[in-house]
């Protein structure tokens, strides 16, 4: 995608040929910065701080974070410590895991002498494995809108909601919810996007609006709880969102708050979509609301809020009482009874334990299987 007219990726190996560069998501969208990952520690920061974040995007900075490990020290303990200290960041994206996994099974059998280059390439491959797939995602997607949009009178645009921020920021590139957005805007189809806050941190106002307005998508920021409203008096189409980790019965954990998204769908007759890579699959957990970890983060993000004063200055305020307690629950799940479809790199599936399985038979499989340790 775009930044500023140019072309970027989130994540990119540095000149010198091993550190990662990644964009400061802390900083948007006054500030565009970027940082440089020199070590395990940096990745394992990165991840922490939501300075990167996004399924995909934290599974492939864990995926060079533990390339930068094996730059220290290609044992196997040093492996196996850079695992856990990945895996430890957050526990909610089930991405994080299987790029873990998929790299340990990159270098496990390899000579030390080996190990280095070995798991930069499998690093290297997962950035790209997403951004294609990210792109078939939204070649399915483009179908669902293109079908909306021939539906309607000439010029009458088709209205999107969206939730969070689940554009090229939380991946590679092109976005999983946003992709299909963007080929709709290329093949000229008259597009507006409805972009939740998506308090706590904002993301959607901060995030999805920036990377909409590099790209001149038309889209307005509106509370959270405005969606409801819009939905029952028809300015709503569709809500397409994206997901930190999909059960193998298709319940769907997501942003906090779209579970809230998807009842007012249901109520209104709108058509709600998932939109994910199968790396998001979970095939070992089955019910969503019962197994799926939520994350609980600091007060700060719900107390404090950070923007842009009259005078340009960049502060963080407390809106908050400082005697009131805060409950931060980043996640909630959306069962699958209320998911319309799953838009994946194979098509749209149905949010089922059986279509999920013959859309993916091989994750099914190997997510059932039992696992080795990284070190093994």
């Amino acid at each position: 995608m775009k930044v500023g007219g140019i072309p970027m990726r989130s994540l990119w190996v540095e000149p010198d040929g091993w550190a990662i560069g990644v964009i400061d998501q802390t900083q948007l969208p006054h500030r565009f910065r970027t940082v440089r990952i020199e070590t395990l520690d940096d990745a394992a920061r990165a991840i922490r701080s939501m300075l990167v974040r996004g399924a995909p995007l934290i599974g492939a900075t864990a995926a060079y974070g533990l390339c930068l490990a094996l730059r220290q020290d290609a044992s196997d303990a040093a492996l196996e410590q850079a695992y856990d200290v990945l895996l430890a960041t957050r526990p909610t994206a089930i991405n994080l895991k299987w790029a873990l996994d998929e790299m340990t099974a990159a270098v496990r059998n390899r000579a030390r002498a080996d190990r280095v280059a070995a798991a930069y390439a499998r690093a290297a491959e997962i950035c790209d494995e997403d951004v294609a797939i990210n792109e078939t995602i939204g070649r399915f997607g483009l179908d669902i809108i293109a079908s909306i949009a021939a539906e309607k009178a000439p010029g009458k645009r088709v209205n999107v909601l969206t939730h969070c921020n689940a554009g090229w920021l939380a991946t590679v590139d092109w976005g999983t919810a946003t992709a299909p957005i963007y080929l709709a805007q290329e093949k000229g189809i008259a597009i507006h996007v409805w972009v939740d806050e998506t308090r706590p941190r904002n993301q959607g106002a901060s995030l999805t609006a920036w990377e909409l307005g590099e790209h001149g998508v038309a889209h307005t920021v509106i509370p959270d709880n405005t969606g409801g409203h819009l939905m029952q008096h028809g300015e709503v189409d569709l809500v397409i969102v994206g997901a930190d980790r999909v059960t193998a019965n298709g319940d769907a954990c997501n942003k906090i708050g779209t579970y809230l998204k998807a009842l007012a769908a249901k109520d209104n007759g709108v058509p709600f979509y998932v939109a994910l890579p199968s790396p998001t699959i979970d095939f070992a957990v089955a019910d969503g609301v019962a197994d799926i970890p939520i994350e609980q983060r600091g007060r700060e993000e719900v107390a404090q809020i950070t923007g842009r004063t009259a005078d340009g200055r960049i502060e963080t305020v407390t809106v908050v009482p400082d005697r009131s307690q805060v409950a931060n629950y980043g996640f909630d799940v959306t069962p699958a009874r209320l998911v319309t479809g799953l838009i994946t790199e194979r098509g749209v599936v149905a949010p089922t334990r059986e279509a999920l399985a013959r859309a993916f038979p091989e994750r099914a499989r190997a997510d059932r299987a039992p696992k080795r340790s990284a070190a093994e």
